[in-house]
């Protein structure tokens, strides 16, 4: 099983807690992680990109000239696509990229992050993750403290207001809370730092 040293908001080790293995022992899947951040990908892309196709542009009512007779080849409409100003043919339109995954496989791929943050040694426990006011200086301390990288997940039980607008304003530091984790944010950043309660939550949720 699977442990973690657990500090205090001051970097000092004030106890241990033992992982779940079903969650953060198991041996991390590189497909289904894979696929996951490729459906969060997806999910995230706006879908808004649009060309006109020929009935939308403007011009072109008349035939340019005579069907036959001229030695020129055929011509209906100067918006047609092969005309410069003409219509897009086949070009893109709004659409939705989103789809899902079923729930058995999303769960692997998060227990699979999980997992794999866990056997590098990149989660980081503390006992009581909040702040008495909102101060990104104190947060910016709080992450130097515990030997932070940049590029951090911060995970808290619920939402803590405090911690969110203290740490909004660093660059690379993201929070989120135990029930709505995200297995491309787990990935994209070097360290979990994670609130002890919130491992209570996320084992309780994801067991």
């Amino acid at each position: 099983m699977p442990k973690a040293t657990v500090y205090d908001m001051a970097g000092k080790a004030v106890s241990e807690i033992e992982l779940m293995d079903s969650i953060f022992g198991i041996e991390p899947n590189s497909v289904a992680m894979h696929e996951a951040v490729k459906n969060h990908l997806a999910n995230c892309r706006q879908g808004t990109q649009s060309t006109l196709t020929r009935s939308e542009v403007s011009g072109g009512g008349i035939k340019p000239w005579r069907q036959k007779g001229t030695g020129r080849a055929r011509q209906g409409s100067i918006r047609a696509p092969q005309w410069t100003h003409g219509g897009i043919a086949l070009g893109p339109k709004p659409r939705s990229y989103s789809y899902r995954l079923n729930k058995k496989y999303r769960r692997l791929a998060l227990k699979s992050a999980l997992s794999a943050k866990a056997a590098a040694n990149q989660i980081i426990v503390i006992d009581n993750l909040n702040l008495d006011s909102i101060k990104t200086k104190d947060f910016a301390a709080f992450l130097a403290a515990v030997n932070a990288p940049k590029k951090a997940l911060v995970v808290t039980p619920e939402v803590r207001e405090n911690v969110v607008k203290s740490a909004r304003n660093l660059p690379g530091v993201t929070t989120t809370t135990a029930t709505i984790l995200s297995v491309y944010d787990i990935l994209n950043h070097n360290a979990f730092i994670v609130d002890a309660a919130a491992i209570a939550k996320i084992q309780e949720v994801f067991a």
